[in-house]
């Protein structure tokens, strides 16, 4: 395999800090080491993504990646960013992707360019655009020829505009990912080929690789792609893993995890630092290569932060407790990795000093006094007789509100197959339930009416998935909806309420004071002698979305773990600035601060308004033979679990009987289910629906963390205020009943407790039951 990348010629810049002008170098992926001009070159990268760093704010984040030891950084494109709409490309402000890479250059770092067509990264439709979505039978990250095409389009434009930076060209931008952690998602080399080949067709004449985590290395596994390994410790382990189907060139980490990323309603993510420094120690003395994922998270601003699945939305804030902070703050983390580097410098290097961080101001406490309600703000309604996903209505993001009239008649029950995301009900203008996609409830009572009435559904979206098979994330409400069991007919009218620039434009204001109930928008100003950070508080807001200055800002929701925003100073100004929020719910207070410091980590659960089943359902063993039962081995590897017969039903239960270590613990990383032919079964339609305890204080051991995809986070029993003892019981409700011909089990990452060592597993109907 080698032998694709050896005749590389590649023009790089120098690795100090100020760079030279462009010159002809060699860049080559020798038998062990990258060799730059034939000499040994460590990657020392870390993962930045332009477009969750206000532009102003780039060069000071690339001097902080540098002073920290870096020589590389790593961004993503996220398409979506740049082809919002299908055929209109933006490459300007957030998005100038060109200017990103020669700040890099210019601060004396190279780039290595993650274009996808997918990404992940905790974003909107991990970057792929909603309008594909538009395609009722598209099959994303596959050869379906309507992907495929759209791919080519999006990777020839890359080419045209990012080609010039190639190192081959005088630029910084040594390597290309092709895709993005496949394995996790499909087996097809094949489709990896074609993406590699349109790659190389566009223009790309740079070494191209893939990433995946160590188990799934083998999945879609191409020799002629260099491949690197993602993981969040145990570098030894996963190294050994990557020598198997590898057995020369660098060895690389493409993603080394400092921390992780935060959901609504779970903690906030820490890393362990001691064991991070000691990870990166032994890549560092063992040469290999890494990329700190993430030396800088920001924030998804706007609304970009994406979905776990099976449905869990990422907040705004993407601190990810990484060395240097949401706003560019340095501290512990930093400090300790920078002397770690030191050590490790390659000949002619040097470190340059840190830059001073951004200023920070505190804003006093301002009042919003005027208003402009949503159902007073409807544009004209597209009819239909059944109501459709929003892509129908050529819509992605934002609101849609949904509305028919019901007849008179008692008290019955209104039931939507599916809402994607929250859908808040009202009848005759007064409301009647909410909808949560989370807990998948999509069933509220109707009172009586003694005649006919004004039935309204109004659809608020979070982020599009961005994992798994899930990413076929169509939003809105589509299919039957029942009243009593009985269909309801139509006309639908569809109100499109984007949350864009031209509807905020659009809006009619009136005073607050006298303003009917319901979802608004509200507005004020505050005044600042000079402008620069802050942290908007937000506790006391119920769920939705803000703008400073013009800026979609960010989602927020009073059920935490996040209750700030961060503002960048560049959004705001001298004098007057105009903020103005969407609240879903209603606020507490209309007022808001500006704060000093963040609130990244209070959580508060009395304020969700649907939680989900594991705590209110009743597990119901009694009687139920196993499927199978057995002994997990002691090892770190994922346990495939294949039964003699297939079984039938809508629940899987996992009942742990001991630990390996005989602590009173159970943790699992990741749990699958698998089908006849060996595949993964799809989550689109799970829940948790019972759980004998889980761990959400001391830190984030959410059950749904074993069943969203993310092989870093996992489910944890209680430890912090009791430490229940075995056995532990997991149920998933499948949504649906499924054929299951076994289970795949990935134990946490680690030399941490909670290994599971005997089990019995179930498979059925009415395993757990929700009280009454």
């Amino acid at each position: 395999m080698l032998k694709l990348f050896k005749n590389l010629t590649l023009a790089t810049a120098l690795l100090s800090a100020v760079p030279a002008p462009a010159a002809d170098h060699t860049f080559e992926i020798g038998k062990k080491d990258f060799l730059l001009d034939g000499e040994r070159f460590q990657m020392r990268c870390g993962e930045i993504h332009f477009a969750r760093v206000p532009k102003e704010y780039w060069r000071h984040r690339l001097q902080l990646c540098k002073a920290m030891g870096l020589n590389t950084v790593c961004a993503y494109l996220f398409w979506n960013l740049h082809e919002f709409e299908e055929g209109t490309y933006n490459w300007s402000g957030q998005a100038d992707a060109v200017e990103f890479c020669k700040l890099a250059q210019e601060e004396g770092l190279w780039v290595v360019l993650r274009p996808g067509p997918y990404a992940c990264a905790e974003w909107d439709g991990g970057g792929l655009p909603w309008w594909l979505l538009k395609k009722e039978d598209i099959a994303l990250r596959s050869r379906d020829p309507d992907f495929l095409a759209a791919t080519q389009r999006w990777l020839a434009e890359v080419g045209r505009v990012l080609g010039p930076m190639q190192v081959t060209h005088g630029g910084p931008i040594l390597m290309a990912q092709v895709e993005n952690e496949y394995g996790f998602y499909g087996k097809d080399a094949e489709y990896m080929g074609e993406l590699r080949q349109v790659m190389i067709d566009s223009g790309f004449d740079i070494p191209l690789f893939n990433c995946n985590p160590r188990w799934n290395l083998r999945d879609g596994y191409r020799d002629d792609l260099f491949s690197v390994v993602n993981f969040g410790s145990d570098p030894a382990g996963s190294f050994e893993e990557l020598r198997k189907i590898q057995k020369d060139g660098p060895l690389v980490c493409g993603e080394f995890y400092p921390g992780w990323f935060d959901t609504w309603g779970a903690p906030h993510h820490l890393g362990n630092l001691d064991q991070n420094l000691a990870d990166l120690d032994y890549m560092l003395k063992e040469g290999a290569s890494f990329s700190i994922y993430m030396a800088h998270g920001g924030t998804s601003f706007g609304m970009w932060a994406g979905a776990d699945r099976p449905f869990k939305p990422d907040t705004s804030s993407y601190d990810y407790d990484a060395p240097i902070s949401e706003a560019g703050w340095i501290g512990d983390k930093f400090d300790k990795t920078r002397a770690l580097m030191k050590r490790y410098l390659l000949p002619g290097e040097t470190l340059p000093d840190p830059p001073a961080a951004m200023p920070v101001i505190s804003v006093p406490e301002f009042t919003f006094s005027e208003v402009a309600p949503i159902y007073d703000n409807l544009p004209k309604p597209v009819m239909s007789d059944t109501p459709k996903f929003m892509e129908a209505y050529d819509q992605g993001h934002g609101a849609m509100l949904y509305r028919t009239k019901v007849p008179a008649g008692p008290s019955a029950s209104l039931e939507l197959d599916q809402v994607h995301d929250f859908a808040w009900v009202r009848l005759d203008g007064k409301n009647v339930g909410i909808m949560d996609r989370r807990s998948r409830r999509f069933k509220v009572v109707l009172p009586p009416r003694d005649q006919e009435a004004v039935l309204d559904i109004l659809v608020h979206t979070m982020g599009h998935v961005n994992f798994g098979k899930e990413i076929h994330d169509r939003k809105g409400i589509s299919g039957d909806v029942r009243l009593g069991g009985e269909s309801l007919k139509g006309p639908w009218g569809a109100y499109s309420l984007p949350l864009d620039d031209s509807m905020l434009a659009s809006l009619k204001w009136q005073p607050a004071t006298g303003a009917p109930e319901g979802p608004k928008f509200w507005r004020s100003t505050f005044s600042l002698e000079k402008a620069a950070d802050t942290y908007l508080d937000l506790r006391s807001w119920g769920k939705g979305v803000i703008w400073i200055n013009g800026h979609c800002l960010a989602r927020y929701w009073n059920i935490g773990p996040t209750q700030t925003a961060y503002v960048p100073g560049p959004w705001l100004q001298e004098g007057d600035n105009e903020i103005i929020i969407l609240d879903l719910v209603g606020p507490e207070k209309a007022s808001s601060a500006g704060l000093e410091t963040p609130i990244l980590n209070e959580l508060r659960p009395e304020l969700d308004f649907a939680r989900g089943l594991s705590a209110k359902a009743e597990l119901k063993l009694d009687g139920v033979r196993p499927i199978i039962e057995g002994s997990f081995d002691s090892t770190k590897d994922a346990k495939t679990i294949e039964f003699k017969i297939p079984a039938k039903g809508s629940q899987f239960c996992l009942e742990a009987l001991s630990s390996h270590d005989g602590k009173p613990f159970a943790a699992i990383a990741e749990l699958d289910l698998l089908d006849r032919q060996g595949h993964s079964i799809s989550h689109a339609t799970w829940k948790i629906a019972y759980a004998s305890s889980e761990e959400m204080v001391g830190e984030d051991g959410s059950a749904t963390n074993a069943i969203n995809g993310q092989i870093s986070d996992f489910w944890h029993t209680e430890w912090k205020n009791a430490q229940p003892g075995y056995p532990h019981r997991i149920v998933i409700d499948l949504g649906q009943e499924e054929t299951v011909a076994g289970f795949k089990l990935v134990p946490r990452a680690g030399n941490n407790p909670g290994d599971i060592a005997k089990y019995r597993a179930y498979v059925g109907n009415g395993l757990a039951v929700e009280k009454e």
